[in-house]
């Protein structure tokens, strides 16, 4: 039995979407407004951030790889892969201020978009978060619409905002690199701010909240669990995937994208059949210990290797 999420709910989830496709707001052919409201072409900071990019274009899904583990080497592997982004873990990866300093620029050396989940939404969390030169946050465990707003102001600089301008670093990580005042003029509209949809509360008020972020991504085991229906051996109840549909409706009719994590590259592929534009295909650490049982299973001739644990 797999443990990530199982096939079984996301036939369940492909067959609900038939209703879906009659919806007027699907996302993949919504004609609300862009992401970005700034018409600036020249824009240098629109033009590096490859997830900003492929969101706004909206003809294929942005699919990214998840770091938990600390190490440029290991942002330069996840970076090369074809990924249109990486996300540098600083909720529950083992990854703290000095390695996502060191995580970020590795991956934007290389095109590719590093976006950073920090562990909570406090301002300074945020600040240091940007000023590293992330081309975009994501934020766990929102529940509120005052919270999220309240996010959304440490993210903006003013007037959108309250966020603090001084950081010689995040420039470095946008090609070509911005001036100071490009960076101050620009970042409001090339930064994105994600949030996580997985708690009751934020369950409940995803229609507003969608309304206020760039992406709404979901964390179907935290929404899981903070429903009363936790994925377990990799099942999923249909509650669950009801409010999964529930959080893709609500994006697409507030115009804007939805993102989820995946346990691997089949259930990725489904959800993007289902019409999630921001996709997160594998972790670091559990594709490292997944490859690592296959190739010593096959080395000892085991005809069925035991799977190794994942999420």
């Amino acid at each position: 039995m797999t443990r990530g999420i199982s096939i079984t709910s996301g036939l369940r989830l492909l067959q609900a979407r038939a209703s879906f496709r009659q919806s007027p707001h699907l996302p993949r052919s919504t004609s609300t407004r862009p992401l970005s409201t700034m018409d600036n072409p020249s824009s240098k900071m629109l033009k590096a951030n490859r997830l900003k990019q492929v969101l706004e274009e909206n003809k294929r899904p942005a699919m990214g790889l998840w770091q938990m583990l600390p190490g440029s080497n290991v942002s330069r592997i996840l970076a090369r892969s074809g990924a249109d982004w990486v996300l540098v873990d600083c909720e529950h990866g083992n990854i703290d201020d000095a390695a996502m300093h060191e995580a970020v620029p590795a991956i934007a050396a290389l095109g590719v978009s590093p976006i950073v989940r920090i562990p909570d939404f406090q301002p300074w969390m945020v600040k240091r978060a940007l000023d590293s030169g992330a081309h975009g946050i994501l934020v766990p465990l929102i529940r509120t619409v005052e919270e999220t707003k309240s996010l959304v102001a440490s993210a903006k600089f003013p007037p959108l905002g309250r966020r603090g301008f001084g950081s010689p670093i995040a420039m470095q990580n946008f090609s070509p690199i911005p001036t100071f005042t490009e960076y101050l003029q620009q970042a409001n509209d090339s930064l994105l701010t994600i949030v996580q949809i997985e708690t009751r509360e934020a369950l409940e008020a995803v229609e507003e909240i969608a309304f206020l972020v760039d992406v709404v991504f979901i964390g179907p085991f935290d929404l899981g669990n903070n429903i009363g229906h936790p994925i377990i051996n990799g099942k999923m109840d249909p509650e669950l995937d009801q409010a999964i549909l529930k959080i893709l409706n609500a994006a697409a009719a507030a115009g804007k994208r939805s993102g989820i994590f995946c346990t691997g590259g089949e259930q990725a592929k489904m959800c993007a059949d289902m019409g999630f534009q921001m996709i997160s295909v594998a972790t670091d650490l559990t594709a490292l210990e997944a490859v690592m049982v296959d190739s010593l299973s096959v080395a000892r001739g085991e005809k069925n290797p035991e799977k190794a644990a994942s999420y």
